[in-house]
């Protein structure tokens, strides 16, 4: 089983950063990614990173603007989201799993877990 624990939302104006932390316990990963899911819709990719390599993928709507990265030495996955626009708002998961060999990456419900979300607000 792996825990994952997740921090850093809030509320921002439109250009502004915030930096979402997940620490995860119980299991070494193989593939970690935040999502997130406006109200309303569906769930978004937003990326993932490998955790062996460190090989990161994103959606166009955040590439160049976000930045995950993991910690091995603690678990730990971060989401950095500079520039923020409107359209960032909504709920933010981190997402993991433990199989070697994870192909699913764009399918939340390929992740064996998941956190709570945390909340994500940008203003105009």
């Amino acid at each position: 089983q792996v825990q994952l624990r997740e921090s850093g939302g809030g509320s921002v104006q439109a250009g502004g950063s915030l930096r979402l932390s997940c620490a995860a316990s119980g299991r070494t990963l193989s593939i970690a990614g935040w999502f997130r899911q406006a109200p309303g819709k569906e769930y978004e990719f937003v990326a993932a990173i490998r955790w062996s390599g460190g090989s990161a993928t994103y959606a166009g709507s955040v590439e160049g603007r976000f930045t995950i990265s993991r910690d091995t030495a603690t678990n730990t996955v971060y989401l950095q989201m500079n520039n923020l626009e409107p359209d960032d708002t909504a709920i933010y998961l981190c997402t993991a799993d433990t199989t070697t060999g994870f192909i699913n990456t764009f399918s939340i419900r390929a992740y064996d877990y998941w956190g709570q979300g945390t909340q994500v607000t940008v203003s105009s």
